[in-house]
């Protein structure tokens, strides 16, 4: 089944196509995929072995000082004397240069003796016309001012109606009134947070071991010990060559001093035409287009459009006191006494005493271990699990747990 439209396109009916698209279409039902629930971790009981084959394979080797393998230097010197003389100067053989003749070509320029007579294309073509004044097109001014007074009655006014307005509703303020319920300031993170103790990090700072030695340093050390002075050879001065003028007169005349020819040349003949010095008495006639058509006409000066200052002047002295120089009292300063120690002169003989009272007043302290990181805390009993995963203990009589020497927390948070 086909219809036309008015632009003259087909399209086929939807219906006629899919007749039987409803008829034969079954819903099913939608069945949501089941939610797999995570089993509930339990910790495996024990210890863990942290030993290793490279522990227990491994043998300690006893570490001997590396010997240099850095040869002694040793410097090689030689008492001949240095040919300085490179092979270019002992091979080169200088040539004699022949001296080349010029290519210039001879061309002397003779100037025409006909006359230049040819005509131009614009002298040809030109026809000298007389000037014909453009017709003005502009109407002439016949506008006449009426004498009828001005009627300013439009359609608006004649046609409008005032109505009168209804008074504006004003809306009364209302009194503030604070509540007497208490303001309820517990939020869903401080409901739903619950501080779990982490654990404690561990130290990597080494023990402060005092490291020193009694023996008495001798002063001699590895370079000192190992170094050999070398006889070192002063630098050679190369001498410079005495200038030797070349032998002979120089000839300063080169080829274009040579080979140029002068040439007579003629004056240029001057363009202007020559004045035969004659003067006429006559007055000069000094008058132009200018002059007789040009109309002066009387301007005058714009006024300025500045804006008049609102704000006047200020009159009289500056007064350039401030409220710190009236108010401000000097006061004299006092120098701050130095705490610096006199340099005392400590003998150099007297050994260093580095011992201060931490080092020999501290004691080391033994660090107590959280008992949530147990997995049974010892001197608790396992109450239930919340939706999160955090185990809840609760706390055994003071007799069950005065065998462990560690104290013991009331309550005790464990993820598991």
């Amino acid at each position: 089944m086909t219809k036309v439209t008015p632009s003259g396109k087909k399209f086929f009916n939807q219906c006629f196509l899919f007749p039987h698209f409803r008829s034969d279409y079954l819903p099913y039902d939608i069945v949501k995929r089941p939610f797999r629930v995570q089993e509930e971790h339990k910790p495996k009981m024990g210890k863990i072995e942290l030993g290793t084959t490279y522990q227990r394979d491994y043998n300690a080797h006893k570490i001997q000082p590396v010997t240099l393998v850095r040869p002694l230097e040793r410097k090689h010197t030689t008492g001949g004397k240095l040919d300085t003389i490179p092979t270019y100067q002992d091979d080169y053989r200088s040539w004699e240069v022949q001296r080349r003749e010029p290519s210039k070509v001879e061309h002397m320029y003779h100037p025409p003796t006909e006359k230049f007579g040819n005509s131009t294309t614009f002298q040809d073509d030109f026809v000298p016309r007389e000037l014909i004044p453009r017709q003005s097109f502009k109407p002439p001014c016949v506008a006449k001012l009426s004498d009828v007074p001005f009627d300013s009655a439009t359609s608006h006014r004649t046609s409008y109606i005032a109505h009168q307005l209804e008074p504006k509703f004003v809306r009364s303020k209302e009194e503030y009134k604070p509540s007497n319920q208490p303001f309820e300031d517990l939020t869903t993170h401080r409901n739903d947070f619950k501080g779990l103790p982490g654990q404690l990090t561990k130290s990597c700072k080494p023990e402060n071991a005092k490291v020193g030695s009694s023996a008495h340093f001798n002063g001699v050390t590895e370079f000192q010990d190992r170094f050999q002075p070398w006889l070192v050879s002063l630098p050679e001065v190369r001498k410079t060559k005495e200038y030797v003028p070349p032998p002979g007169n120089m000839d300063f005349n080169s080829m274009s001093h040579l080979d140029y020819i002068k040439h007579e040349i003629s004056p240029a003949v001057p363009i202007r035409p020559i004045s035969n010095g004659r003067r006429t008495n006559a007055p000069f006639q000094g008058h132009t287009t200018t002059k007789e058509d040009f109309k002066a006409w009387s301007s005058c000066q714009l006024e300025t459009t500045k804006k008049q200052q609102e704000i006047p002047n200020p009159t009289g002295k500056f007064y350039d006191l401030t409220t710190f120089k009236s108010h401000y009292i000097p006061h004299q300063i006092i120098p701050a006494q130095s705490f610096k120690p006199v340099c005392a002169v400590v003998p150099k003989s007297a050994p260093f005493q580095d011992e201060t009272m931490y080092r020999t007043e501290y004691t080391p302290k033994k660090q107590e271990i959280c008992p949530a990181n147990y997995p049974s805390p010892p001197g608790y009993v396992y109450v239930n699990t919340d939706s999160h995963g955090h185990k809840f203990f609760r706390q055994l009589p003071p007799e069950f747990s005065e065998s462990n020497s560690n104290p013991i927390p009331k309550e005790v948070a464990v993820v598991s």
